[in-house]
């Protein structure tokens, strides 16, 4: 029997926005800037924290709720601009961490007797402790070699479940996502602490999430759509799955630009991160991810699977978009 094709014509309910036309422009854009972030991070190098630098560790409890504000106000106006003020279990219970300098054994007593006398007489110390700096190189190995494992992880999932041009790509935007977020940290001298470290692991996990949907959407139209170049599937599924992106996108923006401003300090770096990630993922996710995979000769072929034809069964016709 005749194989019958029938000519439909694709129409998507919006424009078609050629991406892949700018892709070698977002490619020498994320080159220079890689380079420039590798530059920043290895002349300047990080503001490493308590967690990695160590330092004194005061838990305190007020006999009233504390003003956190005013507290940091206080110590840095007495020469402690680098500690860290927040409150853990109660309004009443605070933790104060500072760093590592001469006179660690004195330090947290002297801090207790600013308390004391500018703010609450009544508090009392529950326990004064010194985090050594050996506890912060390990916590930055770990943090080294949780990334490291992650990225590994990713990598055989993505090659394993799409194809390996795709998870080459994948993990290039994912690092260089990464990159960006240690650069701008680098160049602004914030502190990296273990809740910057969480953001990177989040930052991975949602760019990933946003690579992944279009992958899936590349997988399924290369089958259906045969007329067209390898190129204008790609633009086709990615103006497909633009609206989610976006919506996905400035939706979790706008959480953490809550967490930014209504979080305080202890949460600034952490959703700082996220808000340079988040940023960047989205770009990563369309001219990184896909981009690298078409520069390295996607093709239908690589997402098709063999057709398998039976004895005496009817072809069905293709639809052509």
């Amino acid at each position: 029997m005749q194989q019958i094709e029938k000519e439909v014509e694709f129409k998507l309910p919006y424009r078609l926005v050629p991406f892949m036309k700018f892709r070698m422009a977002a490619f020498v854009f994320s080159i220079l800037l890689t380079i420039a972030c590798i530059f920043t991070i290895a002349t300047k190098g990080f503001n490493w924290g308590l967690d990695f630098t160590g330092g004194t560790v005061i838990e305190t409890q007020f006999s009233q709720p504390a003003d956190l504000g005013k507290m940091r106000a206080i110590l840095d106006e007495n020469g402690y601009h680098s500690a860290t003020v927040q409150t853990f279990g109660s309004q009443k219970d605070v933790i104060i961490r500072l760093p590592a300098s001469a006179g660690d054994t004195k330090l947290g007593n002297q801090v207790m007797g600013l308390i004391h006398q500018k703010l609450d007489a009544d508090a009392t110390i529950k326990s004064i402790e010194f985090v050594g700096p050996n506890v912060g190189e390990e916590l930055t190995q770990g943090a080294i070699y949780a990334t490291l494992a992650t990225l590994a992880m990713l990598l055989l999932y993505v090659g394993i479940r799409f194809e390996w041009r795709l998870a080459v790509g994948g993990i290039l935007a994912l690092f260089h996502d990464v990159i960006v977020t240690l650069g701008v940290f680098s160049l602004l001298q914030i502190e990296v602490d273990l809740t910057f470290v969480a953001a990177i692991l989040s930052v991975v996990g949602y760019s990933l999430n946003d690579s992944i949907v279009v992958f899936d959407r590349v997988r399924e139209n290369f089958p259906k759509i045969r007329r067209r170049t390898a190129v204008e599937v790609i633009n086709i599924s990615l103006s497909q799955t633009l609206s989610r992106t976006l919506m996905t996108s400035v939706t979790t923006l706008f959480v953490v630009l809550a967490l930014y401003w209504l979080g305080g300090p202890t949460l600034h770096s952490f959703s700082l991160a996220l808000l340079i990630g988040i940023g960047f993922g989205t770009y990563s996710s369309i001219y990184i991810a896909i981009g690298v995979a078409l520069q390295l000769g996607l093709k239908r072929e690589h997402m098709t699977p063999p057709v398998v034809e039976k004895e005496g069964a009817e072809q069905e016709s293709l639809v052509d978009y």
